[in-house]
């Protein structure tokens, strides 16, 4: 499209959100790369909440998708493998940015898991070990007591859990929305069927 210049410019999505989160990481105070993500339960309902986004990957290297880290067995996990879809949106206040993703989900419990994982700090990897997510819990004592028997069990180089890996949306629309004057903004969406297949580019009202 001949008015996609500027932070628009470019024939990869995946590329553009690249340097966006890049500008973000210089400028927004904490978490740029945080995402809130959106999922829905077996009645249809709604639910929200704040992850960190740890990878954006761009074609070459595969088809492109956005990956984050999680417990297999947490709420937002089950209800992403039951439903197969997520959404979230990444605003950055600094920048007067958003980025909005929907795509479909698969889970990433290879390699590229393990190397994440073990990128960690050793208190967060046997946090993952001790930490029932979304569970009920009987008190801080109760979970410092778990971190401190996985501690003694695991020592100072646990493996990945089994139940803790990756999620990785392979989106099928993307998002772009800067800040406009007047609330005139600005916002391309990028759609395509399935993983792959080329994009159409739309300008969308503000």
């Amino acid at each position: 499209m001949t008015d996609r210049t500027g932070i628009f410019a470019g024939d990869d999505p995946f590329v553009i959100a690249q340097s966006w989160l890049s500008e973000a990481e210089t400028s927004e105070l904490n978490d740029p790369n945080a995402i809130a993500l959106a999922t829905v339960d077996a009645q249809g309902r709604p639910n929200a909440r704040m992850v960190l986004l740890k990878e954006i990957e761009a074609p070459p290297s595969g088809n492109g998708a956005f990956v984050f880290y999680t417990n297999y067995e947490s709420a937002k996990a089950l209800e992403i493998e039951a439903a197969g879809h997520a959404a979230f949106v990444m605003h950055w206040k600094s920048l007067r940015r958003q980025l909005r993703v929907r795509g479909r989900v698969t889970r990433e419990e290879g390699p590229q898991a393990d190397d994440y994982y073990a990128s960690r700090s050793l208190k967060s990897r046997l946090g993952a070990w001790a930490s029932q997510q979304s569970r009920p819990l009987s008190s801080r004592a109760a979970l410092m007591a778990e971190v401190a028997k996985v501690t003694a069990l695991k020592g100072t180089n646990p493996a990945r859990p089994p139940f803790w890996g990756g999620f990785r949306i392979d989106p099928f629309e993307i998002e772009f929305w800067a800040d406009g004057a007047f609330r005139l903004h600005d916002r391309f969406v990028w759609r395509r069927t399935q993983a792959g297949n080329p994009w159409e580019v739309t300008r969308l009202n503000p």
